[in-house]
């Protein structure tokens, strides 16, 4: 009876079950059966919930196959040419509103204040003569400090982010209006800094397949280096092979889009931006100690707190990263009409902002969300708007249609949670 609570040197050590299964690190596993093993990793991700981009990237191959059967100018150069611009805007106001729903919160303010920011950026470069980037930084600034303002509401004085956000919206789209004037719209310089944004393209070959070269590069070399910190720290890392395979798949990805790209104009510097931006994102979420604590508090806010976090902080510096993406969103749309008007950031850009966060696989519960989601759901929605209208399909059913794919991307978060928590992952 004494030896009940032992544990018998020939019995395998540490926990059974579900949670033994959370545990096991997948390299292991594709380390030893080679192929089979992405099979079985597969499977077992999908039957934790754990679907990752998967949900997405397979409706996109779906919505791109359907749309190229009905029309062959879907897939064409130009199109998708055009598809990357039309993407950047809007994307860009996501990738802030990704950091609020890391959080499990929500900013209905984004739109409202890209708009305000926009109409900063006229009035200080038009009718103040301010230099471009002195007026696109005032711009952000002020969008910063808006942001600045929800979460002080929110993280200080307890106000939930839907109220204050809500009342941001309506004060912000008044003060648009304000800062425009009588006039409502005030005109860029077509050939200008700020409307050079979306009008530049690098019509030299070797700028897009450079880019997608030192993509590849770049991905290739983090992977091997990852590979030698995992190694030094005694901890399973990938085989050579499966680095060499996954550098593979991307570098016939990035190349293709380069191809597509010099068939038209070129690399267009907006979308160049836009992947920067990404890529940035990605990189604190992810490798940074902020980025941690983002998750941290968005996963567990009384764990977070017990472990030290200054959870107020980070709540603070969330809304204001969502208020100066949103900045830089509302200067790209300036820049796409070259011109900020009444109707910059306002009609359904803050809703489909959220929507492509959410669609692209972040959580609307929190925790979980990469700044990839913004690009991912952008492609999807301006897919199923760029299609539609070569269809010559009305807006109301594009709005139908991309609210039904919002929501189906919903219900599989919500039933990967569920399937998580069965599991023991969440």
């Amino acid at each position: 009876m004494a030896d009940r609570g032992k544990h018998r040197a020939d019995e395998p050590a540490g926990p059974a079950g579900p949670a033994a299964e959370a545990q096991f690190d997948p390299r292991l596993l594709v380390r030893e059966k080679g192929a089979a093993g992405y099979v079985e990793e597969f499977k077992r991700r999908v039957r934790g919930g754990e679907l990752g981009s998967l949900p997405v990237i397979v409706g996109l191959a779906v919505i791109w196959i359907v749309f190229q059967s009905l029309n062959s100018q879907f897939l064409s150069p130009q199109n998708l040419s055009n598809l990357s611009i039309d993407i950047v805007a809007t994307g860009l106001i996501s990738v802030g509103i990704v950091f609020v729903l890391l959080l499990g919160e929500i900013d209905l303010s984004a739109g409202a204040v890209s708009g305000a920011s926009a109409a900063v950026l006229a009035v200080l470069q038009v009718n103040n003569g301010w230099h471009p980037l002195a007026a696109i930084a005032a711009a952000v600034a002020v969008a910063a400090l808006l942001g600045l303002v929800h979460g002080v509401f929110f993280a200080k004085l307890g106000v939930p982010s839907f109220v204050v956000t809500l009342a941001g919206m309506l004060a912000w789209t008044g003060f648009q209006l304000w800062v425009l004037g009588p006039s409502g719209t005030i005109n860029l310089p077509y050939e200008g800094l700020v409307a050079g944004l979306t009008s530049t393209y690098f019509t030299q070959l070797i700028a897009a397949y450079g880019l997608a070269g030192l993509v590849t590069a770049g991905f290739f070399a983090a992977s091997v280096l990852g590979n030698a910190r995992r190694r030094a720290a005694g901890i399973p890392s990938r085989t050579m092979a499966d680095v060499i395979l996954r550098t593979l798949v991307l570098a016939f990805v990035v190349f293709g889009v380069a191809h597509v790209l010099n068939q038209y104009k070129g690399l267009p510097l907006a979308l160049l931006i836009f992947l920067v931006v990404v890529v940035a994102a990605d990189f604190v979420q992810r490798r940074t100690r902020y980025g941690r604590k983002v998750f941290a508090v968005g996963g567990n806010i009384e764990a977070a707190r017990r472990a030290g976090i200054n959870v107020a902080a980070i709540r603070v510096s969330v809304f204001m990263i969502s208020g100066a993406m949103a900045a830089v969103g509302g200067v790209f749309a300036a820049s796409r009409i070259a011109s900020a008007s009444q109707a910059t950031g306002q009609s359904n850009v803050l809703m489909m902002a959220i929507a492509a966060a959410v669609i692209g696989g972040t959580s609307l519960f929190g925790g979980r969300g990469t700044a990839y989601s913004a690009l991912l759901g952008m492609l999807v929605i301006q897919s199923i708007s760029s299609g539609m209208a070569l269809q010559g399909v009305s807006n109301s059913i594009q709005f139908m249609v991309t609210g039904a794919v919002l929501l189906a991307a919903v219900v599989i978060d919500s039933l990967s949670r569920r399937s998580q928590k069965a599991s023991g992952r969440a």
